[in-house]
């Protein structure tokens, strides 16, 4: 096919890596994985209960193109009772198709060509790939594990130039589980201020935060003005399949970010709006997310203590569900690492390439399954680790 037919930077742009080894996964058998960055818990049956309801009673027109207003103020209290953020119901929330929309909206809405994008690396794949998309020029602000993969002051200022327009946020982070502090959110917050840079924070493990409480950059002095902030409903109620999420943000913000959406969108799917009311406002809301974060915790400890064991410098993450042990020590690459761990003792885990060049000598290992399942793929990969010991 002539070249011509395809968009060029569409045509340059990588597949994920995350991809690229599950479609080798998907070829195997009897592979431990623990690579998907997706919850084990079923959808809450309450939540169920009322998708199904609205569905039994034809609630399945289109709603209003920012989503329906009793979800919208429901964000709105969630967030301000949460994080002490406030948003107008009507002008200031977006109900998106996951977060994941939320990401291109909010970049599409801010972007002009040639703009500098700063993106905070090892992170969600998506960012770079939807700055290209929005015309903007991504700019990869590293962090590092002395820091505890912590964003700082000397991180961000030399990558800042006068063409830099934003800085797209990831914490609690995704493949890292890192988190940020207040005090370290305040350092930083000086530094956004002073460049008048937008932030796009991307807070969809805000409640899987495993010590103290999250805080929204939002909710810092003279933040808020300047702030979009993507969360949804995938990580917190195990509503990954349902793909619903929300932007909240000043008006002039949300203003044009509804204008693509309703255009490439409509809006998002009527039983996932519905379902999403009821995870919000249920009097099992909090019980719900409770039982997942001490689960979730308990096998943060196995799979931290299980690489330290063998040997592998392993951060502890403090949110999300991930852990990004370091793998230098075997002197194989990320990926080398995975394929052959892959092949050799069949456990699926991400390089963390796949996240940022900063990611190389580092894998990702998500613990949203069983703590059964992570300790058989922990045994396998000490054992893995020994060989390649063994033979170097």
């Amino acid at each position: 096919m002539s070249k011509k037919y395809i968009a060029n930077n569409i045509a340059s742009m990588p597949t994920s890596g995350i991809r690229k080894f599950f479609d080798i996964v998907s070829t195997m058998e009897d592979v431990v994985s623990l690579g998907v960055g997706e919850p084990d818990f079923e959808t809450p049956w309450h939540v169920r209960e009322e998708a199904i309801s609205s569905i039994e009673k034809g609630r399945t027109a289109y709603t209003s193109n920012q989503g329906m207003i009793n979800l919208r103020q429901a964000i709105s209290d969630y967030l301000y009772n949460k994080y002490n953020i406030k948003y107008d119901a009507e002008s200031e929330v977006l109900v998106t198709v996951g977060a994941s929309e939320g990401i291109d909206l909010s970049l599409r809405a801010i972007c002009n060509s040639g703009d500098e994008i700063l993106v905070v690396e090892p992170s969600y794949v998506s960012y770079k790939p939807c700055i290209v998309m929005a015309g903007g020029v991504p700019v990869v602000v590293e962090t590092k594990e002395e820091n505890d993969f912590r964003l700082t002051v000397d991180d961000i200022k030399e990558k800042i130039t006068d063409k830099a327009k934003a800085i797209i946020f990831p914490y609690p982070n995704n493949p890292t589980g890192a988190i940020m502090e207040k005090k370290d959110l305040e350092a930083i917050a000086d530094i956004i201020i002073e460049n008048d840079l937008i932030v796009i924070s991307d807070e969809i493990y805000s409640e899987l935060t495993y010590d103290g409480h999250h805080v929204s950059i939002a909710s810092l002095p003279n933040m808020w003005d300047r702030t979009i902030v993507l969360n949804g409903f995938s990580k917190s109620f195990a509503m990954t399949g349902w793909r619903l999420g929300y932007a909240v943000a000043p008006k002039k913000f949300i203003e044009q970010m509804t204008k693509i959406h309703q255009y490439i969108i409509m809006c998002a799917p009527t039983m996932s709006q519905y379902a999403g009311l009821d995870a919000l406002t249920n009097e099992y809301r909090d019980e719900d997310i409770d039982i997942m974060r001490e689960s979730y915790n308990e096998r943060r400890k196995v799979m931290v203590e299980g690489f330290r064991k063998m040997g592998l410098s392993c951060f502890e993450p403090k949110g999300a569900f991930y852990v990004f042990p370091c793998i230098k020590s075997t002197g194989l690459t990320s990926e080398e690492f995975c394929e052959k761990l892959l092949y050799d003792e069949k456990v699926a885990v991400v390089p963390g390439t796949a996240f940022g060049e900063c990611g190389e000598g580092f894998i990702r290992c998500s613990y949203a399954y069983s703590v059964d399942s992570i300790r058989l793929a922990l045994e396998r990969i000490e054992r893995f680790v020994n060989k390649i010991r063994e033979v170097n």
